[in-house]
């Protein structure tokens, strides 16, 4: 019953309007999926993309999404690329630690044509030594179609 009522209330919701310089939504988990993070192969400065379609969003996993096998070829493990949503790629830009990788999106939201994406801070979780090399990490996400954005920005939250 639950998940049917969540159901319910995602269709409802994107159904909405979002006229309005804000758009935020009670249920972000349904309104935002990390498809794939990755701590290396991102660019040197932070930014981000949309990705149009699905030759492009293979095109990025190239050796990143790919499992090997020894004396097999490479089989393909992406998750799909979903049409009913905007796919984004963002780039953390460079870091001299191997250990920024984006692993939950807590929330999206949209104001004044900012997405703005909560992500848990890093140094909130305490761990043990940080890999010292240079990084660039970087993630694919999802937000729905109607979000309209010219920038994106990370929130980190404990």
């Amino acid at each position: 019953m639950k998940s049917l009522l969540m159901a319910c209330t995602a269709i409802l919701m994107s159904c909405a309007s979002t006229t309005s310089s804000s758009q935020k939504m009670p249920d972000m988990q349904q309104k935002a999926e990390l498809l794939v993070s990755n701590s290396q192969g991102g660019t040197e400065l932070p930014g981000f993309r949309i990705i149009k379609d699905e030759k492009e969003y293979l095109a990025l996993g190239k050796g990143s999404f790919e499992l090997v096998e020894e004396g097999k070829a490479p089989i393909a493990n992406y998750p799909k690329f979903p049409k009913d949503k905007k796919v984004v790629l963002y780039n953390l830009g460079g870091f001299r630690s191997g250990s920024h990788t984006i692993n939950e999106i807590k929330g999206v939201s949209v104001k004044n044509n900012i997405l703005y994406v909560e992500v848990p801070d890093r140094m909130s979780t305490p761990g043990g030594m940080e890999i010292q090399v240079l990084s660039n990490p970087w993630f694919i996400f999802t937000v729905p179609t109607d979000y309209q954005f010219t920038s994106v920005e990370l929130k980190y939250s404990k």
